[in-house]
């Protein structure tokens, strides 16, 4: 299977992913043959790449952090209790679930489980949604990359499960925010970006006072937005002043924000988004988490077409697991743009002097 970019689909190709709605159930199944209107359609929805068919990538195998099933209860979980809170909120109410932590924390122990059986590097996300909320994906996301992170750093299971509930509650806040303003497709004024950024506090304040939640958990939505250097929110707090998971989460927050597809923006790739990061590296976010980051991050998932500074052109086959951003690339084109009646493999952590200049969406 091949990842290409929407506007690079055409009529004919099939789909050699699932297409998920917002509540995990498949909209378009694998193996399905694109139309014109399917792949307008997908582009209306957010779809910006998919996963097709291609003989020259039937082999390659896309490993998922979480089993489809674990993702469908856990986005369930987050979507029934953020959507009590918004409901409560459209009525001028507050809502207190005194249940909260024990609802999330069944599905976080079973989401540890199921990652710490993945001894290889971080993986992409590669699961594609069509997502009517943004919120709820993005949870469960942040979740999952703060767990794989925090295990990197060698934190224990119970570290784990406060790191993981206060990641999958790092945006609670928002569910106070009116969801023309957190949906809104346009820029937003002054006044509403005031609004959004009021999430951190909101948070901290529905939660710090729950029974079944650590108040290390409600700090991590409290400071998530919070910079070494003080440039965050929402107090501007700096350096050690931030507690070592709200530093975490900035870093995986971040990083879900610009790999996601948004109202108002496509989403990055990988890459890029990692070269975003590292630009803040001891400035913004913590250097060695950055760092640590980036080693355990596919930031060329499998699947992905690549160009080599040697003017060759390939299809990411698998990922190294010491060395990530190094992956195994099948080439499928010379130098001089022909394509090779039979591809070869390059094990790009073995041929140091080539790289990869820019993955080409194009081909």
């Amino acid at each position: 299977m091949r990842l290409i970019s929407i506007q690079n689909c055409k009529p004919g190709m099939r789909l050699a992913r699932n297409i998920y709605n917002d509540e995990g159930l498949v909209l378009l199944g694998e193996h399905v043959e694109l139309t014109e209107t399917m792949i307008r359609r997908l582009e209306q929805l957010g779809i910006h790449r998919i996963y097709i068919e291609d003989p020259r990538a039937e082999d390659i195998v896309i490993r998922e952090n979480i089993s489809e099933e674990m993702r469908r209860e856990a986005l369930r979980t987050i979507r029934e209790n953020f959507q009590n809170y918004m409901n409560e909120a459209k009525q001028g109410r507050m809502f207190c679930n005194p249940h909260l932590g024990k609802d999330f924390r069944r599905v976080l122990d079973m989401i540890i489980d199921e990652l710490k059986e993945h001894k290889q590097a971080m993986i992409m996300l590669n699961t594609i949604h069509v997502s009517d909320h943004y919120l709820f994906q993005h949870s469960l996301n942040v979740c999952i990359y703060a767990i794989m992170l925090g295990t990197a750093l060698g934190y224990t299971y119970d570290q784990l499960r406060v790191l993981g509930l206060g990641a999958m509650l790092h945006d609670i806040g928002k569910t106070l925010v009116p969801q023309e303003i957190l949906l809104k497709r346009d820029k937003l004024t002054k006044e509403e970006m005031s609004i959004i950024r009021r999430h951190p506090e909101d948070g901290f304040r529905m939660l710090k006072d729950n029974p079944n939640i650590s108040l290390i958990a409600a700090h991590c939505a409290l400071q998530h937005h919070e910079r070494l250097d003080g440039s965050g929110y929402p107090r501007g707090i700096k350096g050690d002043e931030i507690h070592e998971y709200a530093k975490l989460l900035g870093i995986v927050d971040t990083f879900d924000a610009m790999t996601t597809h948004r109202v108002y923006k496509p989403a990055a790739l990988p890459h890029e988004a990692v070269e975003v990061l590292y630009a803040g590296a001891g400035r913004l976010y913590d250097a060695h988490m950055i760092q640590l980051f980036r080693d355990r991050v596919a930031i060329y998932p499998p699947g992905t077409t690549v160009e080599l500074n040697t003017g060759e052109i390939g299809i990411v086959v698998d990922i190294n697991a010491s060395l990530p951003h190094r992956p195994v690339v099948r080439i499928i084109t010379d130098e001089n743009g022909k394509e090779l009646k039979e591809p070869y493999e390059i094990d790009m952590s073995k041929k140091l002097n080539i790289v990869i200049i820019k993955v080409n969406e194009n081909f």
